[in-house]
C-alpha cells in the first residue's frame, strides 16, 4: 500500500494480521524499500500507541507538536508516545545538491499502549546509539526491552522486546518463556524448527520458548519483537489505537475540527500543531484528512492465532 499517498512509498504491512493483532504490546509492522521513492508524509494524527521508528538506509525528518523536529539516521531510534492525542509529519531528507535520492529502507512499528497509560501527555524521545548483545552465532541491537541480559534505554509501557539481530551459519538466541514472539526475516534466510523463513513474512513463534535455534544463511538479518501476551483488545483504525467505537469516532472528529480552526487555537486542539506545515511552507503545507468512517460499528480484532 502507498505510504503518504497513491505516487507515493509503497510499504508491506505484516501485522496486525486476520487472528493475530498483536504479538505481546506489537500491533502494526510496516516495512519499506528499499527504493529511492522519497517518503513524504504529511501531518497526522495518532492515539493510544507509541511508533517505534527504525531506518535501515536513508535519512527520515520527524516533526510532532510536542515541538520536536529531529533526522533519525541507520542505527537511531525514535519513539513517539500518542498517549491522548499527537500528529506528526515524516519526510525523506533530500541530498543537499539536488542529486539523486540515496536508498530508502526502514520499518515502522506501533506498539499498543495499555488502558492505564493510554490517555498519558505525548511525549518524544530519539536514542542514538543502543546497546548491543551477543551470544551463539548471533549479534543484536536491542532497540526496546530486553535480551540476553542486555537492556535499551527506550521508555516502554509493557514487557516487551525488540531487536535488530544478524546471524551466520547455527545461532542460538535466549528468548523470555513468558512472551511470545515474532521474527521478521530482512535479509538472506534462516530455518527454525526445520521450517525456512525467507525475507518477506512474518513468522510467529508463540509463546514458551526460552531459546531459539536457527540455521542461518550468510548475512542474515532479522526483526525479532515479542513480549507478554496483550491481554486487552484493541479497536484499531486508520492512525488510532483505541477500545470502543465511539472513542475512535471521537478521535477522528477532533482531528477534522482541527482542519479550519487558526493556528494559536489549533496549537492548544487536541492534537496540536507539527511546525513547518503551514499555508506559507510550500510544498509540505497541509495535513492529512481522516477517512470517512465506514458505515457500521466498528469492533476490536478477535485473536485466533496463539
Amino acid at each position: 500500500m502507498p505510504l503518504g499517498g497513491v505516487r507515493a512509498m509503497n510499504v508491506k504491512r505484516t501485522l496486525p494480521q486476520r487472528g493475530l493483532p498483536t504479538i505481546g504490546a506489537w500491533c502494526f509492522l510496516d516495512s519499506f524499500g528499499p527504493d529511492r521513492t522519497a517518503m513524504s508524509v504529511l501531518p497526522h494524527p495518532h492515539i493510544g500507541l507509541q511508533t517505534v521508528t527504525w531506518p535501515l538506509a536513508g535519512h527520515i525528518r520527524h516533526r510532532d507538536s510536542v515541538g520536536s523536529d529531529v533526522v533519525v539516521r541507520p542505527g537511531e531510534l525514535n519513539i513517539m508516545t500518542a498517549g491522548h492525542g499527537v500528529s506528526h509529519s515524516e519526510f525523506a531528507v533530500l541530498p543537499a545538491d539536488g542529486g539523486e535520492l540515496p536508498l530508502q529502507r526502514g520499518l515502522q512499528l506501533w506498539v499498543a499502549l495499555p488502558d492505564g497509560e493510554r490517555h498519558r501527555i505525548p511525549a518524544f524521545e530519539q536514542h542514538r546509539e543502543l546497546p548491543r548483545a551477543s551470544g551463539p552465532g548471533f549479534t543484536a541491537t536491542v532497540m526496546v526491552g530486553e535480551l540476553a541480559g542486555v537492556a535499551s534505554p527506550a521508555t516502554m509501557f509493557t514487557p516487551i522486546v525488540g531487536a535488530d539481530v544478524s546471524c551466520e551459519g547455527d545461532a542460538v538466541l535466549p528468548l523470555d518463556p513468558g512472551f511470545e514472539h515474532g521474527i521478521l526475516v530482512l535479509d538472506g534466510g534462516l530455518a527454525v524448527d526445520g521450517q525456512g523463513l525467507p525475507a518477506g513474512p512474518l513468522g510467529y513463534l508463540g509463546t514458551g520458548r526460552s531459546e531459539l535455534r536457527m540455521e542461518a544463511l550468510p548475512g542474515t538479518r532479522f526483526l525479532l519483537i515479542g513480549g507478554e501476551p496483550f491481554g486487552e483488545e484493541l479497536l484499531m483504525w486508520w492512525n488510532f489505537v483505541g477500545r470502543t467505537h465511539d472513542e475512535v469516532e471521537q478521535a477522528r472528529d477532533d482531528w477534522e475540527a482541527q482542519a479550519g480552526l487558526p493556528d494559536a487555537e489549533s496549537a492548544a486542539a487536541r492534537y496540536g500543531l507539527v511546525p513547518g506545515h503551514g499555508p506559507d511552507d510550500g510544498a509540505e503545507a497541509g495535513r492529512i484528512p481522516a477517512p470517512p468512517l465506514p458505515g457500521v460499528r466498528l469492533t476490536p480484532r478477535k485473536r485466533s492465532v496463539g
